[in-house]
């Protein structure tokens, strides 16, 4: 019975401190976590706990986060290795070691091979539940209608008077709206451009005479006729003058 008591006991040890180093892993996001069962293998450790960091900063700040989180359990302080580097940093818990490796040292030297015969399920952080798409709810709804019996009345229509003042819902002209109007005058409206048609101006226009050209041919006759009449005339003086003398006779 003591030697089932403490085997039982010496199980939910290592689970506890399993728990504790991934628990200290998923604080600083470490990616690819597994679990390797190693009580068949080596007699040294029952567990062994592989995990990879981007960088040398992640590994090191993952190796506090485990070293942390196993002191926080109540379990003693492990030992680090591999710090400096910071490729692969080693943290030796006792019944359960940690490896946090870059991922292409883990590709390397994949200690998978190694020990993962036995993997161990785990049961990472809860992951966020997921959410249904909703349909989006309505901005604002549609507010009741009053009762007839308490609604307030609709206010009346501000009308405007000969003057330029306002009358406002008792009925009487507000002095503030009747100084403005004294103060401001009505702009008058702006004269409309008076359009002018096309058919006006060309009227306007004085039209210009056309000039005609006359064929060199045509000039020429009109000289002879000209210089033929111009020779008939001296003649028919001198017949004038014959009959006046023979009259005077």
């Amino acid at each position: 019975m003591t030697s089932t008591s403490a085997n039982t006991a010496a199980k939910k040890d290592v689970q506890k401190l399993q728990r504790a180093i991934i628990d200290g892993l998923e604080d600083v996001k470490a990616q690819d976590i597994q679990v390797f069962d190693t009580e068949h293998i080596t007699s040294l450790f029952e567990r062994v706990i592989i995990a990879s960091g981007a960088s040398n900063r992640q590994t090191k700040a993952l190796a506090a986060s485990v070293r942390d989180a196993v002191r926080d359990a109540g379990f003693a302080k492990p030992r680090i290795e591999g710090e400096e580097n910071g490729e692969w940093i080693i943290v030796d818990c006792g019944a359960a070691v940690a490896h946090i490796m870059q991922p292409v040292i883990r590709q390397y030297y994949h200690l998978e091979e190694l020990w993962g015969d036995k993997p161990v399920k785990l049961k990472l952080g809860a992951p966020a539940p997921l959410v249904k798409a909703s349909q989006p709810e309505a901005k604002e709804k549609a507010k009741p209608a009053k009762s007839r019996a308490g609604a307030k009345p609709a206010a009346k229509k501000v009308a405007r008077t000969d003057d330029g003042t306002y009358v406002g819902r008792v009925g009487k002209t507000t002095d503030w709206t009747a100084k403005r109007n004294a103060a401001a005058p009505a702009a008058e409206p702006a004269a409309k451009p008076v359009r002018v048609a096309a058919k006006t101006i060309m009227k306007k226009t004085p039209a210009k005479t056309p000039i005609v050209k006359i064929p060199a041919a045509k000039k020429v006759a009109a000289k002879k006729t000209a210089a033929k009449t111009a020779a008939k005339k001296p003649a028919a003086k001198k017949t004038a003058a014959k009959k006046t003398t023979t009259r005077s006779q």
